[in-house]
């Protein structure tokens, strides 16, 4: 997915979407940690790719304002 889709995708979710797809991925990166470790090749690419996902994502959730939390 482009970053622009990405991030205007994000900016449509609720507090609680957001969350939940923070968990999604923390979830996620653990597992493809664990594929790594396997050694599995595939698995930096996609790393690097979530990795980047929820930065954005808790960088969008620390910019909205306090008053909707």
């Amino acid at each position: 997915m482009k970053r622009r889709e990405e991030l205007d995708k994000y900016h449509e979710f609720s507090e609680e979407e957001l969350r939940a797809e923070t968990a999604r991925l923390k979830e996620s990166l653990f597992r493809l940690k664990f594929k790594l470790a396997l050694g599995e090749v595939d698995a930096v690419k996609r790393i690097r790719q979530e990795k980047k996902s929820l930065a954005r994502l808790e960088t969008l959730v620390r910019q909205r304002p306090e008053a909707s939390k």
